[in-house]
């Protein structure tokens, strides 16, 4: 694409707000304690509040405009098991903790899976709606938010997790399902786009799954969002959805039963001395191909996979930082330090070395496929491309407002505050 895609001035390429109408904001947890990449340490913490009263709960729990000890919430979707309100953390918590939630995996940013304690009375926001279609079959793809001069990086990513939508760099970015309702039911695509594409294309490649390919391949960042032009050409679309499909195959790392993402004989990373228990810092030896933490050492580790970034941001560097804290409890600053916070895992747990050696592996992958996605960008330069005008004259812009806002799910019957229930 030209440069102009970059400015958001490209008028041959659409807004992914166009092809993906519904979206949904960043999760806002409104404290920090009740994520993170420990889930023993999640536990301990809310062992902790809970055993606390009165004040000292109060200040543990370091309550919001939205949330406080004895504010009564309505249950996440899909996680309320009994009609017990106590049970299913829809009564006031001061009153009744109950049992420690599981904790569930989330995306925190793109390439970074942590986890999450699932009770709506400790979330501020916890956008019910994206919990209640996540199932089996949806996908997310999740905008990492615009940077400027920070060209380098996926401008989206996809996950089959719940994400949080945050980027690398802290910016909030709009997290977008690629199904709006449950069981894979009602793309959350422009109406009428599938039958244009069909039209257009043929119909291999032109289900809902491959459109999400396509974009995550062809995707661009600009001040206004990402944008994504759509090939008229039969053999340049097909080369897209191929591409987006080994993009996508990568990043959910076996999910969906597709196979663990591995480098060739030879290439995997390996540890090659044991991890520190409380590492303070890391180091990359380009000469050696290897990541030097303490008086650990990890190879090979190619340097694309190293120098990987999102939005600016070395992703290897922060997912380092994020755990390293987390081994001794992360305070933010100003805040007391025998709060929730304080209580950190046990030191580098095994999970995290694996956790690593499979994100290098990722990172890897994804750094291999660029020359495909450049060559890909080259091709849309001179292919011709599905216009906005030709859009409209199918009738599938302008996007109705209804489909930007999420689908009715009548006879779902959720748990509400105190233990009532609703039909949604």
């Amino acid at each position: 694409m030209t440069a102009a895609a970059g400015s958001g001035e490209d008028t041959r390429s659409l807004e992914l707000d166009e092809l993906m109408p519904w979206s949904v904001r960043p999760l806002r947890t409104g404290r920090s304690w009740v994520s993170g990449p420990d889930p023993a340490a999640l536990r301990a913490r809310w062992e902790r509040l809970a055993a606390a009263e009165g004040a000292e709960q109060e200040r543990l729990f370091r309550p919001s405009r939205s949330r406080t000890p004895h504010t009564p919430v309505a249950a996440l979707p899909g996680r309320s098991t009994t009609g017990d309100s106590a049970a299913a953390g829809t009564g006031r918590f001061a009153r009744e903790p109950g049992a420690c939630p599981d904790p569930v995996r989330i995306a925190h940013g793109p390439f970074d899976e942590q986890w999450l304690l699932p009770d709506h009375r400790l979330i501020d926001a916890a956008r019910p709606e994206l919990w209640r279609v996540g199932d089996e079959r949806q996908l997310f793809a999740v905008e990492h938010g615009y940077v400027p001069q920070a060209a380098a990086g996926p401008a989206l990513s996809v996950t089959h997790l719940l994400p949080d939508g945050y980027s690398p760099a802290g910016r909030p970015g709009r997290i977008r399902p690629l199904y709006r309702r449950p069981d894979a039911i009602d793309p959350n695509l422009a109406p009428g786009l599938l039958d244009l594409l069909r039209t257009r294309l043929g119909p291999e490649d032109t289900a809902p799954e491959s459109v999400l390919a396509w974009i995550l391949a062809a995707a661009l960042p600009s001040p206004s969002g990402c944008r994504v032009p759509l090939a008229a050409d039969a053999e340049v679309w097909a080369a897209g959805v191929s591409l987006g499909r080994e993009l996508t195959r990568v990043q959910l790392r076996g999910a969906r039963g597709g196979e663990r993402p591995r480098l060739p004989g030879g290439r995997r990373p390996y540890v090659r001395a044991a991890l520190p228990a409380r590492p303070n810092g890391i180091v990359y030896d380009a000469e050696a191909e290897a990541l030097v933490i303490g008086d650990g050492r990890i190879s090979p580790v190619p340097a694309g996979a190293w120098e990987f970034t999102v939005s600016g941001v070395r992703v290897l560097e922060l997912w380092f930082d994020r755990r390293a804290a987390a081994a001794v409890g992360a305070v933010p600053e100003g805040e007391e330090a025998d709060g929730l916070e304080a209580v950190g895992a046990r030191g580098w747990t095994p999970e995290w070395t694996s956790e690593l050696l499979e994100l290098i592996t990722v990172l890897a992958l994804l750094d291999g496929l660029r020359p495909r996605q450049e060559a890909l960008r080259a091709r849309l330069e001179r292919a011709s491309l599905i216009s906005r005008d030709e859009l409209r004259a199918a009738g599938v812009l302008p996007v109705p407002a209804s489909v930007r806002r999420p689908a009715s799910v009548l006879g779902h019957q959720e748990e509400g505050p105190e233990g009532q229930f609703a039909l949604l």
